[in-house]
């Protein structure tokens, strides 16, 4: 069974939510192509989700999803940050910086019950999560509106876990996708598997839809992940060109290079997440032991990136990419959903 009837949308393809390079626009015209369009929420204010929602119901009458995290806010740790501040202060010194300049705030909001009593003058068709699954009062009050819930899993295990908890369906997350890994079951990477060696798995053992992510760039790879059992694919870095996407000018160069090379980092977040190496990447190693946890590095990166990004450098940006970016096209997000089913 394709996702088309349980969503309610012409083609089975989703459009990845990407927090920082995108806003409701991308959603949009994904939506309206006959996709579904996603909006990713965690980083956004209570005021910017009213905004960006309204945006959405004012521009289409198509289902949408919206994204939210639902990981556990960490205890700041002293001693950690102080480390993790200390290995990044020779960047603040090049780049003639303060660690006074860095904000307290992760900029990362895990998904609860203020976000779920402003989602209920909306009340989304879909709505899916990172890190597993909100508490179980949350996610009922979701579905009483009716709404389908789709949550990420990078091994069987987190897919069965997601199935026995009632989602509507699981998105099977391979190895090769953009951003951050899905992870919620285990830290350890060792367990990650590429997405034809984790689809096929996922779809034997679930009797629920099994939409797949990971390296799905082009109509070849929608083709192979439907003959592998898939309901549905989820497509991320093939939009990452598109005009609707928010992708900074330093990205856009990024993704257009002909560096191929992507890695997973925990130096931008926290979490593993993969993007194109970059220097900070290079020279400190893409997994760094002295890196607060998720979402709390975000903090001392963040003024070396704007730094950084005022001199049209990527030295310090996260650069989030899966490794095929084939599809990568900068042309309107329509013709790439079109194409994808082509």
């Amino acid at each position: 069974m394709l996702i088309n009837d349980l969503l309610a949308i012409d083609k089975p393809i989703i459009q990845a939510p990407m927090a920082g390079v995108q806003g409701s626009e991308l959603a949009i015209a994904v939506s309206e192509a006959g996709g579904l369009g996603s909006l990713p929420c965690a980083m956004l204010t209570p005021e910017a989700l009213v905004n960006a929602l309204t945006q959405l119901c004012e521009s289409t009458t198509k289902p949408y999803n919206v994204n939210f995290f639902c990981h556990t806010s960490p205890i700041p740790n002293l001693e950690i940050e102080q480390r993790w501040q200390a290995s990044l202060k020779p960047y603040y010194d090049q780049l003639g910086l303060s660690l006074n300049d860095i904000a307290d705030g992760s900029g990362r909001r895990p998904f609860d019950a203020d976000t779920l009593a402003l989602l209920n003058d909306f009340r989304p068709s879909v709505v899916s999560f990172h890190f597993g699954l909100p508490d179980e009062a949350l996610v009922d009050q979701l579905r009483s509106w009716g709404t389908k819930i789709l949550s990420s899993a990078t091994t069987l295990e987190e897919a069965l876990w997601l199935e026995e908890r009632g989602v509507d369906a699981v998105i099977a997350q391979g190895l090769e996708a953009g951003g951050h890994r899905g992870m919620f079951l285990t830290e350890d990477l060792s367990t990650q598997s590429g997405l034809f060696a984790l689809l096929p798995q996922c779809v034997d053992a679930l009797s629920i839809p099994v939409i797949a992510a990971g390296g799905i760039a082009n109509p070849k790879a929608v083709k192979a992940a439907m003959a592998l059992g898939a309901a549905g694919v989820q497509v991320g870095t093939s939009y990452l060109l598109c005009p609707e996407a928010t992708t900074s000018a330093v990205h856009r160069q990024a993704l257009s290079g002909a560096e191929p090379h992507t890695a997973l980092t925990n130096l931008f977040s926290g979490r593993p997440a993969r993007g194109i190496v970059n220097r900070v990447m290079r020279e400190l190693g893409p997994l760094g032991d002295a890196v607060p946890a998720f979402p709390l590095a975000t903090a001392a990166i963040a003024p070396l990136r704007a730094a950084a990004e005022a001199q049209s450098s990527s030295d310090f940006s996260p650069l989030w990419a899966g490794q095929n970016r084939s599809g990568c096209q900068a042309i309107p997000a329509a013709e790439i959903t079109h194409w994808l089913m082509s």
